[in-house]
């Protein structure tokens, strides 16, 4: 497909950061964002954990992220405590002499892997077969800069959580019929909401390598004619740790429990859901209820964890009792964060995500699609 971003491997850190102190590296972290000044800037996504994104400068989901990353305009040097995608957007949406940098390269997303770019080829290539025409790519934010370069070469859109319904919204009042991925849930949770019904969907099953009906349809047989949307079998690990039996547990326990959880769970668990939502969405949700709501959530521990700490007033617990935290962003750490920080200082530049130029420019059409579709 297009050219790919650079392939870097993550180099062991010198032992000093790891015999620190919890108090020397807040010091240190301190000391180096105070004389970068106003030239950095630190990025940090929602589940990240507590010591690391309480440096973070702006912090959000990837919607906002990507916003402010694209607003900066002194920084020289955004750290984007996230996963590899996340930073590869802020390099498209920055300018070229902006250097975007990830702290530990072995932060990926499990998810953005279950797309690779020969497969999706594949598959797109299946789906012009049978429809005799393309459908309007929409790509989850979740998926590197190739295929997202990708959906810029076929006219689609990049979305995020917060904004799939308006993307995907988009997409159908354009064309026939439409591909999302590499997320097979929130697809399917948003076709719901704009009431498309299963038997005009069809499914990209990876390990088949082929297409097959929506598992809630009906219908044995795919029909190109009566097909709107097409998608794509990926997943996050996390969100489908979530089970409806987990509900009806909490609810059984505590009746009065609210359960919110976000549209990358599966179907059988948001239709359940007294609320579904973007991360955005689940902290705005719970954090304006009243005091005194139970609260049950179905997201990524770190974030849940600190809902419970902003919002004393309320219970608010994780759904899903056995603890799952994303393991990729964990892996961002104050010494990953201290290490890129002291380089700067001494005028190097470690862990640069750089998109290929060609990719860069068609990647960034969809991107900016994404940013004013509300």
């Amino acid at each position: 497909m297009e050219e790919q971003s650079q392939l870097l491997i993550q180099q062991p850190l010198p032992n000093e950061y790891a015999e620190l102190t919890d108090e020397e590296l807040d010091h240190r972290i301190t000391a180096a964002k105070a004389k970068l000044g106003k030239k950095l800037v630190i990025l940090g996504h929602h589940y990240q954990r507590d010591e690391v994104i309480k440096f973070a400068d702006f912090r959000g989901d990837s919607l906002k992220l990507a916003r402010w990353a694209a607003q900066q305009d002194e920084a020289l040097y955004i750290i984007f405590c996230g996963v590899h995608f996340m930073a590869e957007t802020a390099d498209i949406l920055t300018r070229p002499d902006q250097a975007v940098i990830l702290p530990d390269l072995s932060a990926g997303c499990s998810m953005a892997d279950m797309a690779p770019a020969e497969q999706v080829g594949e598959c797109w290539d299946e789906i012009t077969s049978l429809i005799n025409g393309e459908p309007l790519p929409v790509c989850y934010i979740n998926s590197s800069a190739e295929l997202k370069a990708f959906v810029g070469r076929h006219g689609g859109a990049v979305c995020t959580s917060s904004n799939a319904h308006s993307v995907m919204k988009w997409a159908l009042e354009r064309a026939q019929t439409a591909l999302f991925f590499p997320d097979e849930h929130l697809g399917r949770n948003t076709a719901v909401r704009l009431g498309i019904p299963f038997e005009q969907i069809a499914v990209w099953r990876r390990s088949l390598g082929k297409l097959t009906p929506d598992p809630h349809s009906a219908i044995k047989n795919l029909d190109g004619d009566r097909l709107r949307l097409f998608l794509w079998n990926g997943y996050c690990s996390v969100h489908m740790r979530f089970t409806p039996e987990q509900i009806e547990r909490i609810r059984g326990q505590f009746p009065e429990t609210q359960v919110v959880v976000h549209p990358e769970c599966r179907y059988e668990v948001t239709r359940l859901a007294d609320a579904c939502g973007s991360t955005e969405f689940i902290i705005k949700t719970v954090s304006e209820s009243p005091a005194g709501t139970r609260w049950a959530v179905g997201t990524e521990i770190n974030l849940v964890s600190r809902l419970a700490q902003e919002n004393p007033d309320k219970i608010i617990t994780t759904l899903d009792e056995i603890v799952c935290p994303c393991s990729t962003m964990y892996r961002i750490s104050p010494q990953h964060l201290l290490w890129a920080l002291d380089n700067l200082l001494e005028g190097r530049v470690v862990n640069r995500i750089t998109v290929p130029d060609e990719s860069r420019e068609w990647a960034l059409k969809p991107l900016e699609r994404m940013l004013t579709i509300v």
